[in-house]
C-alpha cells in the first residue's frame, strides 16, 4: 500500500448484521407461511382491516403486495443501512398520505408480523432459545422505527409481546373484511394456468398458515384447526421440504437480497437458522437469561424445537 493512502473502509453490514438473530430468521424460507399468518391475524383487529381493505389493491394485485412486502423486509435485514431507512421513509411517506399512520394501528401490525415469524420458525423446528427469541423481538423495534413507530412504545421481548396481545384480545373481532380475507387467502383470484399450482400449493400454505394461529384466533374465525401436535408435524414436514431447496437457488429469486448481502460481506455471512443453537454464545447478549414458559399472541414461546438428526 502506497504511503499515505487511506484502507477502504469496511463493507456496511446494514441495520442487523449478520450476528443478529434477524439476519439468521429471516432467511428460512417458511418466513413465507409466517407472513401469511401474520395476514389472517392482522385482519381480526376491524379498524386496522378496514383501512386495509380501503387503500390497498390486495385482491387485485395480491402477489405484488406479497412480494412488496417481502422485498421491504429483505432491504431491512440484508440491505445496507442506506437502502434500509430509503425502504423506511418511502413506507412512512405512504402511511401518511393514504392516512394509515395510527401509531396503535401501526403498533397492531408490527405485533402480529413479529409473533407471526417467530411463532412459525419455532414450530417448524429451528433451534431458538428463550433468549434469543427475546433478542429477535428486541430487534424488530428497528424495523418498528422505520415504519413510523417509537421504538420505546414496541414490545422488545417474548413477556412484552405477550402483555401486549392480552391487553388488545377484547379489541378483536372477525367482521365482514375479516371474512373477506379470509376468503381470499384460501382461494385467491388466479390466472386459469395457475390454477393447479394454487390447489397444489397455495391451499397447503394458506392452511398451515391459519392452523397455526392461536386458538382465540380459530373461535373468532369460528373455523376449527386440527389438533396443535397435528399441526406442528405438517408445519415441520412442510418446512423441512422447503428446507430442502438449496439456498443458493432460492435465494437467487428477485431481488436477491442475500445473494447481495453475502458478496457485499463475504460468504461466511450465509444465514445459517440452524446454527443458532450452537451459535448461542455468540449471539446471545450478555446476561440474558431464559425467562421460562410463556405463552403470547401466537404462544411463540410454547414450542421447545432440537435440531433434527
Amino acid at each position: 500500500m502506497a504511503s499515505g493512502s487511506l484502507a477502504p473502509p469496511d463493507p456496511d453490514p446494514g441495520l442487523f448484521g449478520p450476528r443478529s438473530v434477524t439476519w439468521q430468521l429471516h432467511g428460512d424460507p417458511v418466513m413465507w407461511i409466517g407472513g401469511v399468518r401474520a395476514l389472517y391475524l392482522q385482519a381480526l383487529h376491524p379498524v386496522a382491516v378496514r383501512g386495509v381493505m380501503i387503500n390497498s389493491d390486495f385482491r387485485r394485485d395480491a402477489w405484488g403486495r406479497l412480494m412488496r412486502t417481502a422485498s421491504f423486509v429483505g432491504t431491512l435485514t440484508y440491505g445496507t443501512t442506506e437502502a434500509a431507512e430509503a425502504a423506511g421513509a418511502r413506507v412512512r411517506k405512504i402511511h401518511r398520505l393514504l392516512g394509515v399512520d395510527d401509531p396503535e394501528l401501526l403498533l397492531w401490525v408490527h405485533c402480529a408480523e413479529i409473533d407471526s415469524y417467530l411463532h412459525v420458525v419455532r414450530r417448524s423446528g429451528i433451534p431458538l432459545t428463550d433468549a434469543q427469541a427475546d433478542r429477535y423481538v428486541d430487534e424488530q423495534r428497528t424495523s418498528a422505527r422505520l415504519v413510523g413507530l417509537d421504538p420505546g412504545a414496541v414490545p422488545g421481548s417474548t413477556a412484552a409481546l405477550a402483555r401486549y396481545f392480552e391487553d388488545i384480545r377484547p379489541r378483536l373481532a372477525a367482521g365482514e373484511d375479516a371474512r373477506t380475507v379470509d376468503d381470499f387467502l384460501r382461494r385467491p383470484p388466479v390466472a386459469p394456468a395457475l390454477r393447479p399450482a394454487r390447489e397444489v400449493i397455495w391451499r397447503r400454505v394458506a392452511a398451515l398458515a391459519y392452523d397455526s394461529l392461536p386458538p382465540y384466533a380459530h373461535e373468532l374465525y369460528g373455523r376449527p384447526a386440527p389438533p396443535p401436535a397435528t399441526v406442528t408435524r405438517r408445519l415441520t414436514a412442510t418446512a423441512n421440504l422447503l428446507r430442502c431447496v438449496p439456498g443458493r437457488l432460492r435465494w437467487r429469486l428477485p431481488p436477491r437480497h442475500i445473494l447481495r448481502a453475502m458478496d457485499r460481506l463475504g460468504p461466511d455471512t450465509r444465514p445459517m437458522p440452524y446454527s443458532l443453537r450452537s451459535a448461542a454464545a455468540i449471539l446471545d447478549e450478555p446476561g440474558r437469561e431464559p425467562h421460562g414458559n410463556r405463552a403470547n399472541g401466537g404462544d411463540s414461546t410454547r414450542w421447545r424445537t432440537r435440531t433434527p438428526g
